[in-house]
């Protein structure tokens, strides 16, 4: 059975609403996730931007924690680099999982986007020594109940995670890969493999096997499904569904672009970027009004039946797969999204649970 989530970005691209309301609308929006029947509610980790404030998701999901009764509540992701002591964010997260009955999900990421890396002060050149130092102190203490390491980042004696976990988190670890070089660094950990989609199915495919095989090669054993994020928008008429995701996900993809700096080519600088500046070769190639095209055309929109073909079609490319979607983006008004969110739990997901 596929796994369904739904993921709130807390991005504020709609005309004259204040960041606190903006606030308020997608928590009482991602509280009816229960409701609709996602299994899991999904927050990722951004910083100083419209594009996302969801600055700290542990604090977010506590909330929805204390507003529903089952449905599992997930980090989409803490980016390490970012962090400054692991002891605390596995205390954070041991605290978060006894609230909540056992329901949280733990997902890690490095981080990507140039402006929030300088403004916490970690260069972004290290990203990749510090997620490789903090994410298996973290899974093991998290396992274990104890933290340590010797690391040049984050060295840290032996310490008693409290409150105890009365369960680990083994299979509930996801870890963000969008390159080549992630994928094989999250296969070592152990843990299952999220990724945002942007280009086509093809072009995802290389990560993906790249984790498959160092995964077995690593565990004795087959990888598990990949997770993948879209954005989604559904609306039974299919001109009306082009229509809205011309104006709302256009806005969000430029917000995306601007973010993450992806058309300027500094990426290829970066050690452990590379592949990014193949990304902004392709992306200038195609000019902005054709990478947002691109971008929108692999997103899982449209009619129930069109998200479902589209679905699986992607099924056919890739293999069995989890789901994340996105339903408020660009602005879009909350009737709106709520509309879609609803089509969505009552004529797409009923289909996908029997996949």
């Amino acid at each position: 059975m596929m796994r369904v989530g739904y993921m709130l970005m807390l991005a504020n691209q709609h005309e004259g609403m204040s960041d606190a309301e903006m606030v308020r609308e997608e928590m009482r929006v991602a509280e009816k996730a229960e409701a609709w029947g996602y299994d899991a509610i999904w927050c990722p980790e951004h910083h100083f931007e419209d594009y996302s404030m969801s600055v700290d998701n542990l604090q977010i999901l506590t909330w929805l924690a204390a507003r529903t009764s089952t449905i599992q509540l997930g980090s989409g992701a803490l980016i390490l680099p970012w962090w400054s002591q692991p002891v605390r964010i596995a205390e954070r997260i041991a605290m978060l999982d006894a609230m909540c009955n056992g329901r949280y999900i733990c997902g890690f990421g490095r981080g990507l986007a140039r402006r929030e890396f300088e403004a916490f002060g970690v260069p972004i050149d290290e990203s990749r020594g510090r997620f490789d130092e903090m994410a298996p102190m973290l899974i093991n203490a998290l396992e274990t109940g104890f933290i340590e390491g010797d690391g040049p980042y984050f060295p840290q004696i032996r310490t008693e995670i409290r409150p105890r976990m009365e369960k680990g988190l083994k299979d509930r670890f996801y870890c963000v890969a969008m390159s080549p070089d992630s994928a094989k660094a999250i296969a070592a950990l152990d843990t299952r493999m999220m990724s945002f989609v942007q280009f086509k199915m093809e072009k995802l495919l290389p990560n993906i096997e790249i984790f498959r095989t160092e995964f077995q090669k690593n565990h004795n054993r087959n990888a598990p499904p990949p997770l993948l994020v879209d954005d989604c928008y559904c609306n039974e008429d299919e001109g009306r569904a082009e229509e809205v995701v011309r104006q709302y996900l256009s806005a969000k993809y430029i917000s995306i672009l601007q973010h993450y700096e992806f058309m300027a080519d500094y990426h290829k600088e970066l050690k452990g970027y590379e592949a990014y500046g193949e990304s902004a070769r392709f992306l200038n190639d195609l000019g902005l009004e054709g990478a947002v095209a691109d971008y929108i055309s692999h997103q899982a929109c449209g009619t129930p039946q069109q998200i479902l073909d589209k679905l699986d079609k992607r099924r056919d490319i890739i293999g069995e797969f989890e789901w994340i979607s996105i339903g408020s983006f660009g602005g879009m008004p909350y009737d709106m999204v709520e509309d879609s969110l609803a089509l969505l739990s009552t004529k797409v997901m009923p289909e996908l649970k029997t996949w």
